[in-house]
């Protein structure tokens, strides 16, 4: 049994074929390679849609604000990592100026970081007493490239913090504008 509006299947050209209509007229049915692939192009665009999507959400990113910053003396520097969701891990390396650790070079850890746009906060920990505190924000500065010197600059009010032997904590805050170091382009 035929049933109408179907083609039955009968050739008359190698890219023609005859339908019967519902009215019960017979028509010619020209097949082109799209009409071919036509049903594979849902999944077609369903595949390409997250591809667009992922590249229109890339201009609205958060700038990478990671990198190696100079600290408070030559030779000493901040490398900070901003992570997912605003966490911030990271270290200050610098030479010790208590009694114990003078001229010794220390890496002090970050306890605890934090970015919420360009505004950045850490903590590290305490090594021979001594601990720093930053709050401030990430700002551009004059370099013009990434690879160029102060690209970005952590601005804001860093706190030393010392507790001496006899476990009296001192406090020693100081505004600071820390300078990113050159980033390595070609690495990129």
């Amino acid at each position: 049994m035929q049933r109408k509006g179907f083609c039955q299947g009968k050739k008359r050209k190698r890219t023609q074929k005859t339908c019967v209509l519902a009215d019960g007229h017979e028509a010619d049915m020209v097949y082109s390679r799209l009409m071919r692939v036509a049903p594979a192009l849902p999944a077609l665009i369903a595949l390409l849609l997250p591809v667009q999507s992922g590249a229109q959400a890339s201009p609205t990113a958060v700038p990478d604000y990671s990198g190696m910053y100079e600290f408070l003396r030559d030779g000493e520097f901040v490398q900070l990592t901003i992570e997912d969701k605003g966490k911030v891990t990271g270290f200050i390396s610098r030479f010790g100026d208590s009694e114990n650790d003078k001229g010794v070079f220390m890496n002090q850890f970050f306890k605890s970081g934090k970015l919420d746009g360009e505004k950045l906060s850490f903590t590290t920990e305490p090594v021979h007493g001594v601990w720093f505190e930053f709050a401030g924000a990430v700002v551009r500065g004059a370099g013009k490239k990434p690879d160029e010197e102060a690209y970005y600059v952590l601005q804001g009010t860093l706190t030393r913090i010392n507790t001496d032997q006899d476990k009296k904590t001192t406090s020693q805050p100081r505004s600071v504008e820390l300078k990113s170091f050159p980033r390595d382009t070609a690495a990129n």
